[in-house]
């Protein structure tokens, strides 16, 4: 029995009974009818749970979704919540297009103790993110639609198309002290590129490529996994995705992940979380500074091998607050670029009317995702063409993080300001930076992690599984079909 419903109902004689077994029992009773997938005694069930389904199924941008979809959002309508899954509306005169989800749940990675009782470890204490409601499992939807808006593109692999992400998870927990928080993540697996014998002129492979000499180091690694056109994975062998049977540190996956935050969550009363978040290159599809990943507690010092930040007493030893090149680099002033009192930080000003760039924000610590992606091309694949006698891959890092940001910033003090950062701004000899942000399309998996204020905006652990608490993996809908209804009050 959970320690929560221990601790609020006392000590019950005899097991709780299970949910097929409280099923079986509601089956047999006249009020059956009326539930659905309920918690066990002594938890509450959801009185109007047959008449929240059948509402959130006819709803008008639940009715076109996909048959996985529409259940996993159904399951959660009946449950006991706060608010059923959210009301998607219309931003344009057109319905937006679901073009991808995600479902969630926690059994895609080893087991932590946010998620399980491990005695001895933490049998005597709450479970902090799982466990509410008597137990139910712990599940969730992602919901990822395009905006047809006027004058923008309707192709969702196009960068400058407008995205929502609407996110119903139950149940959770909610989160109470030291600033902590739920967060979402986007995860795009890095890829082996195509393979452009001709160089930069100083050298350097061409944005988004490989040389040939880099394409005959990959393929030597592990079984040859590692030819353009497959997921990279750092030993060269087959993919290994996360998974329940990990062992931290040294059974983990074997790709190399980029996060793009979805925000924070935190759970309302039933213990259910809900979330809408735009993914769009005005400051939301940016990734945390590349910098923080050997100081967050996964990030190996070897290709291939376990992860071994936290053994060194790495974790923490960089808290790079203030925005900048990070260790590779002179750090700026926190007076010139730290967070002034009289004009706070805030990525969302991203935009400003014509004329007033010196308005937007110029403090930004992220980076575009495309631009991590290529920092992390210069890591893990340039092995002939970008350090070659590097093989510590945090040297690597530091030197890619400053070399590719500087391609960029024009100020050459670290940082992708708002402006910079603009996909209309021509940088590198490109005419716009469209290329700096990938699509999101290409983001095959989700996460939700359990955060606490320490200062960082990397995933906590990253780019280890111990902060994750539900995952899921991208499933593609073509064609879209219709998954908003009414219209909202403001059309931004």
């Amino acid at each position: 029995m959970d320690n929560r419903a221990t601790k609020r109902f006392g000590k019950r004689k005899g097991p709780i009974l299970a949910v097929p077994l409280l099923m079986a029992a509601l089956a047999a009773s006249p009020a059956a009818k009326s539930y659905a997938e309920q918690p066990p005694l002594p938890c509450h069930p959801n009185p109007a749970a047959a008449a929240d389904e059948a509402a959130l199924r006819t709803r008008g941008d639940i009715a076109s979704l996909p048959g996985p979809l529409q259940d996993r959002l159904a399951q959660l309508a009946n449950r006991p919540h706060t608010i059923v899954p959210l009301q998607a509306f219309n931003e344009a005169d057109g319905a937006s297009q679901l073009f991808q989800y995600y479902l969630l749940d926690t059994s895609g990675f080893q087991a932590n103790v946010f998620t399980t009782i491990f005695p001895g470890i933490n049998n005597h204490v709450q479970l902090t993110v799982t466990g509410a409601n008597c137990g139910m499992s712990t599940v969730g939807a992602v919901r990822v639609v395009l905006e047809p808006k006027p004058g923008l593109p309707t192709d969702p692999n196009n960068p400058r198309a407008f995205i929502d992400v609407f996110t119903d998870i139950d149940p959770l927990f909610v989160i109470n002290n030291e600033s902590g928080w739920y967060e979402g993540w986007m995860i795009h697996d890095l890829t082996v590129p195509k393979v452009d014998a001709t160089p930069r002129q100083d050298g350097h492979a061409k944005f988004g490529a490989i040389l040939p000499a880099d394409a005959a180091a990959l393929k030597e690694m592990g079984t040859g996994n590692n030819v353009p056109g497959n997921l990279f994975t750092m030993d060269g062998n087959s993919v290994h995705v996360p998974s329940a049977s990990d062992h931290f540190p040294e059974i983990q996956t074997n790709l190399v992940p980029i996060y793009v935050s979805m925000g924070a969550y935190n759970a309302m009363q039933q213990s259910d979380v809900h979330s809408y978040w735009e993914f769009n290159y005005q400051g939301t599809n940016w990734v945390h500074p590349l910098y923080e990943l050997p100081f967050t507690g996964g990030f190996s010092d070897n290709f291939g091998q376990a992860a071994d930040t936290f053994k060194d007493g790495e974790i923490g030893r960089l808290l790079s607050i203030v925005p900048g090149p990070g260790p590779a680099g002179k750090q700026n002033s926190p007076v010139a670029v730290g967070d002034n009192p009289n004009l706070p930080r805030d990525p969302d000003k991203f935009d400003a009317d014509a004329g007033f760039d010196d308005q937007r924000e110029f403090r930004e610590r992220g980076v575009p995702s495309g631009l991590a992606n290529e920092i992390f091309l210069d890591v893990y694949e340039r092995l002939a063409s970008f350090m070659p006698m590097e093989k510590n891959p945090e040297r690597r890092l530091f030197k890619a993080y400053r070399d590719e940001v500087a391609r960029v910033d024009k100020t050459h003090g670290g940082i992708v300001t708002a402006a910079m950062g603009d996909i209309d701004t021509a940088t590198d000899g490109f005419p716009n930076n469209e290329r700096l942000y990938l699509p999101p399309t290409v983001f095959n998996r989700f996460a939700v992690t359990r955060e606490i204020n320490d200062g960082s905006l990397a995933p906590r652990f990253s780019p280890s599984q111990r902060a994750w608490v539900l995952s899921g993996v991208m499933v593609p809908v073509s064609p879209a079909v219709n998954a908003s209804a009414g219209r909202d009050a403001d059309d931004r």
